[in-house]
């Protein structure tokens, strides 16, 4: 498959993304090393299938590697780095690696600044009940694999597209999802008419039979469409939409909602996870498997056999009979949607939000949009910012921020400085009925699995 390169080694390989295409690639008989800085469910896994893994990163771990690949997480002074350059050893950017598994197939390619890991979780659901068996990449654990990937047996891969540091373009999909367009990782990209580019490149990286599907209800996409020269496939709440969802109500099974193509009726479908923003995501997988042919009846399956992806709106267990949620939410946009998916879904008495801001460029960035997010929690906890390995900036941190958000109406809102002093603030606060929800994408989701455990109810 890539001539003499026999063994990869990762350089980051307990990240999402990486861990996905380490996995494919063992699964390909290739010789797959790698390292990382801690442990995780994810190198776990890796070490249970067989591949090496180091923790800490020393320039011995290359010693034995046909090429490296590193995640964008990597900075150039890293000692493997180093000691690739040193050696000759071929330097790989994680989404150039991605490229190259989906150059060999048929590549369909999810992208959006919300909704991708669930899309295209989605995706490789409905696709696989419709026989297609694709070999699918996740930026998170679907729970249906237990895994962020799959490997197939036919020409489809099937992958969420990461638009953060522009890799995305390196990739040439047959089809191309684009979910929404919003302000997101401005740190690189620098204003919104450089993101919106990047999306329309990406959006004509399809082939001229393939096709861009994308939603009418994102204002952003409707401004890019114009200079898409691919052809255009569109889905939102609109009769304007090639594929259109309707008569959405909530039933005891979850959603259901009756999709029109292109004004005919496909009849209704079930949705068994919370959001009517995953409505959308659902409708964009519908027009996608509509687009490669599939019918009615295996789409219908494979969207209500759809289980869910771990750290979107997961139920992670119980405290005094309260359901506790882990949501890999930390931008505003999405923390407004889905308080406000899990109070439409669950109907609780309260919503106890607990939120962990992540890096602090996108707290300044989103700051006066984080004021405003948590209009629907009752009572609001906040912790220190998670750095991700940024420096601090001035004036901006979890307690600027709670200030403000309480300014800005919340009647509830505090600052906790550790996991021990949220435990205690949680138990005192709790009641029946309520639902306790940890937002964030840094390391709140162990405090969420630990608080949700039936031994803390007790």
């Amino acid at each position: 498959m890539f001539g003499r390169y026999k063994t990869i080694h990762f350089v980051g390989i307990g990240g999402t993304g990486m861990s996905g295409i380490a996995e494919v690639l063992s699964n390909l008989s290739f010789h797959v090393t790698g390292s990382d800085l801690s442990h995780s469910d994810y190198t776990k896994r890796l070490e249970f299938l067989g591949i090496q893994v180091s923790y800490g990163h020393d320039a011995a771990n290359v010693a034995d590697a046909d090429a490296v690949v590193v995640s964008t997480a990597i900075h150039k002074d890293n000692p493997e780095w180093q000691e690739a350059g040193r050696r000759n050893i071929p330097v790989i950017p994680r989404g150039e690696m991605l490229a190259e598994l989906m150059r060999m197939k048929a590549g369909i390619a999810i992208s959006g600044t919300h909704g991708k890991t669930t899309t295209t979780s989605i995706a490789a659901s409905v696709l696989s009940q419709g026989g297609l068996d694709p070999t699918v990449i996740i930026g998170g654990i679907f729970s249906a694999y237990g895994s962020n990937t799959r490997l197939g047996g036919s020409k489809y891969l099937v992958a969420e597209a990461d638009e953060s540091d522009g890799s995305f373009l390196r990739l040439s999909p047959i089809y191309a999802i684009i979910t929404n367009i919003d302000e997101d990782h401005m740190n690189y990209y620098g204003t919104m008419d450089n993101l919106k580019g990047s999306f329309t490149e990406f959006a004509n990286k399809v082939p001229f039979f393939g096709a861009a599907i994308v939603c009418l209800e994102d204002s952003r996409i409707k401004s890019i469409i114009p200079d898409i020269r691919r052809r255009v496939v569109t889905y939102g709440l609109s009769g304007h939409c090639d594929y259109q969802a309707e008569d959405i109500h909530v039933s005891d099974k979850g959603y259901e909602f009756v999709v029109r193509e292109k004004g005919q009726s496909l009849g209704s479908f079930l949705l068994r996870v919370p959001g009517r923003h995953n409505i959308l995501n659902a409708l964009s997988v519908i027009a996608l498997a509509r687009e490669m042919e599939l019918e009615e009846d295996a789409i219908k399956e494979g969207l209500a056999a759809y289980s869910g992806t771990r750290r979107r709106s997961e139920t992670v267990g119980l405290y005094r009979e309260c359901r506790v949620i882990s949501d890999y939410a930390h931008h505003p946009v999405e923390i407004e949607k889905t308080l406000g998916a899990l109070r439409e879904y669950y109907r609780p008495e309260r919503i106890i939000c607990v939120f962990q801001p992540h890096r602090y460029t996108r707290t300044q960035n989103q700051f006066e949009n984080f004021l405003f997010s948590f209009h629907q929690s009752d009572i609001l906890r906040l912790l220190p910012i998670y750095s991700a390995g940024e420096a601090p900036i001035e004036k901006i941190s979890s307690d600027a921020l709670v200030e403000g958000i309480r300014k800005s109406g919340h009647r509830d809102v505090e600052l906790v400085n550790s996991a021990d002093e949220l435990t205690e603030d949680l138990k005192s606060n709790v009641r029946d009925g309520d639902l306790v929800v940890f937002l964030g994408a840094g390391t709140i989701d162990a405090l969420a699995r630990k608080f949700g455990r039936e031994e803390n109810s007790k």
